[in-house]
């Protein structure tokens, strides 16, 4: 039977699962192609411990730890009111395509919707359309503000 519970960063049997469900995503494709650093697997869950904003949950069925979404609270400067981003969203090989995902989802938007935010957001690679499927199942979609402008896009420049 799958469960869906939140993690607590100080419980160490959470902490391992985070970050064997993590470094699973990261060394796919999909997640980068490579494992975490050792500096990331060593300060990871501490950092996020530190962070309020900053929320996970992991599903667990009988194998264990098969599932797992990580969330970090932001803010929209334009409703006045917090957004959650599902930053890391990560199902196991094996237990894909079984729903797993949406429950995750599910589970981030109920603790979303406690905090007051206003809406979920995410980034999902193009290419990755199992993924861009499940979320549009679930709801989502790309967004824009002028459909003669364009949908917006996720850009980064790192420091």
């Amino acid at each position: 039977m799958l469960r869906i519970l939140p993690v607590d960063y100080q419980n160490p049997e959470h902490a391992d699962a985070l970050l064997k469900l993590l470094n699973h995503y990261a060394q796919d494709p999909m997640g980068g192609g490579e494992a975490l650093s050792d500096d990331t697997k060593a300060n990871l869950i501490a950092e996020m411990a530190k962070r309020p904003t900053v929320f996970s949950f992991i599903a667990w069925d009988d194998d264990g730890a098969v599932g797992l979404i990580n969330c970090v609270e932001g803010f929209s400067t334009f409703a006045a009111k917090p957004i959650c981003n599902l930053h890391d969203i990560a199902v196991l090989d094996g237990h894909r395509g079984k729903g797993i995902g949406q429950q995750l989802i599910a589970a981030a938007a109920e603790e979303a919707t406690k905090r007051g935010c206003v809406k979920l957001t995410l980034e999902v690679l193009s290419g990755n359309e199992p993924a861009r499927l499940a979320y549009l199942k679930y709801g989502f979609k790309p967004y824009q503000l002028d459909p003669e402008m364009g949908a917006a896009e996720f850009w980064e420049y790192k420091l």
